[in-house]
This record gives C-alpha cells, sequence and structure tokens, in this order.
C-alpha cells in the first residue's frame, strides 16, 4: 500500500480534477488529509468525486469552471485567499489534446483553443494563486508536462507546443521562486490510460497502459512538505516511483 505524506490542514488546488489523472490527484489528497479544491468543467464529473471524497472522510470544496473563463481563474484566486488565507498545494493538470493532424492542416480555432487552455489559462492560474502559494510555510506546485514538449512528434505539433510552453513557464517560476519555501516542479505522466490518450491513440490496448490512480499516487511525493527538490521535470515510473531528469 503506497504510504502518502501527511497533508493535514493543507488546501490544495487542483485543476481538471473531474475525471482522469486530476480526478485520482484530487482523491489522494483528501486521503492524506487535505482540503481539496477541485476545479473542472464537468459539474458530474466533480459531484461524484465530492461523494468519493467525503464518502472517505475527507473534505472538498467544488469549483465548477471552464478553465477558458480567465475572469472567473482571477476570482477563484480571490476566493481562496478570502477563505483560507493562503494555498498549500496546487496541481495544474488541466489540458486538451486538440487534433492529430499536419500542422498546415490545424484550424486557427482549434489551435488557438489548445494554446487559451493549455498555456494562458495554466499561467492565469499560475498568476492567480501564486500570492497564495508564498504564503504557505510549505508551498508545492505540480505542473503537468508531457514528452510531447521534447520528441515534437509529426502531427502533434499544437499539443506539443503548448507542453513546451508551459514546461517553460514552470520551469521559470520556480527559478523566481527558488529561495523561498515554494518548490515548483513539472510532472510528466508518460502513457496512461486516460480519455485523452485514447483520442490520440485510438488503435492503443488500453490494459497495457497504467491506470490514472497509480500515476497519481506517484505524484504525492512532490507536494510532500518536506520536498527539497524544485525546477525539475519528474516522469512517471511504473514501479512505485518517480524518477527526476535536469530540465532538458
Amino acid at each position: 500500500m503506497t504510504t502518502f505524506p501527511d497533508l493535514t490542514g493543507r488546501v490544495a488546488l487542483v485543476t481538471g480534477a473531474s475525471r482522469g489523472i486530476g480526478y485520482w490527484v484530487a482523491k489522494h489528497l483528501a486521503s492524506a488529509g487535505a482540503h481539496v479544491i477541485a476545479v473542472a468543467r464537468t459539474v458530474g464529473g466533480l459531484e461524484e468525486l465530492d461523494d468519493e471524497i467525503k464518502a472517505a472522510g475527507g473534505q472538498a470544496t467544488l469549483v465548477p469552471l471552464d478553465l477558458a473563463d480567465m475572469a472567473g481563474i482571477d476570482r477563484m484566486g480571490g476566493a481562496i485567499h478570502d477563505r483560507w488565507g493562503k494555498l498549500d498545494i496546487l496541481v495544474a493538470n488541466a489540458a486538451m489534446l486538440g487534433v492529430i493532424s499536419p500542422i498546415g492542416h490545424v484550424e486557427a480555432k482549434t489551435f488557438e483553443k489548445v494554446m487559451n487552455i493549455n498555456v494562458v489559462s495554466t499561467w492565469r492560474v499560475i498568476r492567480s494563486v501564486d500570492p497564495l502559494l508564498r504564503l504557505s510555510d510549505a508551498g508545492r506546485a505540480v505542473v503537468m508536462t508531457s514528452n510531447a514538449a521534447h520528441s515534437a512528434r509529426a502531427f502533434w505539433a499544437p499539443y506539443a507546443a503548448s507542453k513546451a510552453a508551459v514546461e517553460t513557464l514552470t520551469r521559470s517560476w520556480a527559478d523566481e521562486t527558488r529561495t523561498m519555501p515554494l518548490r515548483v516542479n513539472a510532472f510528466d505522466p508518460g502513457r496512461t490510460r486516460t480519455a485523452m490518450r485514447a483520442q490520440a491513440m485510438p488503435g492503443e490496448n488500453p490494459d497495457t497502459l497504467p491506470k490514472p490512480d497509480e500515476v497519481a499516487a506517484s505524484m504525492m511525493a512532490l507536494v510532500d512538505p518536506a520536498l527539497t527538490e524544485t525546477g525539475k521535470i519528474y516522469q512517471f515510473r511504473r514501479l512505485g516511483f518517480v524518477a527526476h531528469q535536469e530540465p532538458v
């Protein structure tokens, strides 16, 4: 059984929490004692998450929010400040794939939407909660990345470009806060059994892939108040540990 860090009394924000990795990260954070602020567009998924967290004795606050609503992201930061006065953990998980297509065939509106959700809204979330994380005695931020940012595979241009941008934002933020208690790292889950993966690889056998709960469990090491590393890119490994590397 995986042992999680004690997060009793800590407040955690998870975006994209209604399904997949975000859903399980939120569940694991709550089981470790954190009060989880779960953000997603899908109300049904959030309500299911809330039911499971409460049934296990945890606490959650649901925030039905489309991350294309930039003003809504700003209001969320203000609401967190008014209620808790700080934030201890951010898991910036929300993202969209867009299309797998030759770059010249990608519609402008599709490219813009991918960049808006994956990059602009992630930056907006960071901007909104950075002051709150600095008020924590051990702020922890985990921003999801992907190997697509480095492999630059054919037909993956919009998603790959967005993840490269997010990874750079994360590393820059980590460098800005290096002398503070805040630790900022990126996490690459790799091939995981999620709806996004099925959209990208429809012919792949999902039984060969790690499940989201397993991947999410490995991320818990990155929100541990005892963590000292910052500015790293962590990658999931299926042997129950997280490997990290220097930024490429």
